[in-house]
């Protein structure tokens, strides 16, 4: 239970300070040009925030559900050999969820 509350926090820490880090202004190339507006910059903030958080969570509820069908399946195939094609196929069920996170990430950052 430790090692999880330490993940979680861990997360609640990286993810909004590389979000940050994404979406920080870089220098303008020339002289003349200037810089975006700073509503412009709160919105890239935002969509990088939303899109980490959107794959974070995501990739989080994966590798805890996978977790728990491993240790089942495991079990399982002990006592009864033969579920092996089952248990595949439930491993690989949660992959679906973090597939998910991605394509929200994605359309977070490409349509907003």
């Amino acid at each position: 239970m430790k090692k999880i509350l330490a993940i979680v926090l861990l997360l609640t820490v990286i993810l909004p300070l590389s979000s940050v880090a994404l979406a920080s202004e870089a220098a303008p190339a020339e002289a003349g040009t200037t810089a975006p507006a700073p509503k412009d910059n709160l919105l890239t903030l935002y969509k990088a925030l939303g899109a980490a958080l959107a794959i974070g969570f995501a990739a989080f509820a994966t590798a805890l559900a996978q977790s728990k069908i491993g240790s089942a399946a495991s079990g399982a195939l002990a006592e009864k050999p033969e579920v092996g094609g089952t248990m595949i196929v439930l491993e690989a069920l949660p992959e679906t969820i973090i597939i998910l996170g991605f394509v929200i990430a994605l359309l977070i950052i490409v349509m907003l």
